[in-house]
């Protein structure tokens, strides 16, 4: 019995790789072995930095809101401790926006927590 190739799977299943290096450099694009194994590591990159990102933006946030509430002779450290005191239940995503956008509104919320 002669060998059976499933040639129309293998094409398919290369050409998927080949497809998602698209924009590679030289071999990295259009050599099936290289490919693949420029696509492996792209993937885990993917992935790992879809988790540092959200590390990275609150990183992002706690400086905008340090920026903001040192205007007011307040470190960042004892404004975070006293909105929690006062049960002001704010995260660090709005507080940062309302330093950079508005900054009275902003200026409201510090006020509420030195008094």
């Amino acid at each position: 019995m002669p060998r059976s190739v499933n040639s129309v799977a293998s094409r398919a299943r290369r050409k998927k790789v080949l497809k998602q290096t698209k924009g590679n450099f030289l071999s990295r694009r259009n050599v099936f072995t290289v490919a693949k194994n420029t696509l492996d590591k792209g993937l885990g990159y993917a992935y790992r930095d879809r988790k540092k990102k959200k590390g990275q933006f609150r990183s992002l946030w706690i400086q905008r809101i340090n920026a903001g509430i040192h205007q007011y002779d307040m470190s960042y450290s004892e404004f975070i401790g006293k909105l929690d005191k006062k049960g002001i239940t704010l995260n660090r995503k709005s507080l940062a926006d309302l330093a950079m956008n508005h900054p009275e509104a902003f200026k409201a919320i510090v006020d509420k927590v030195k008094e």
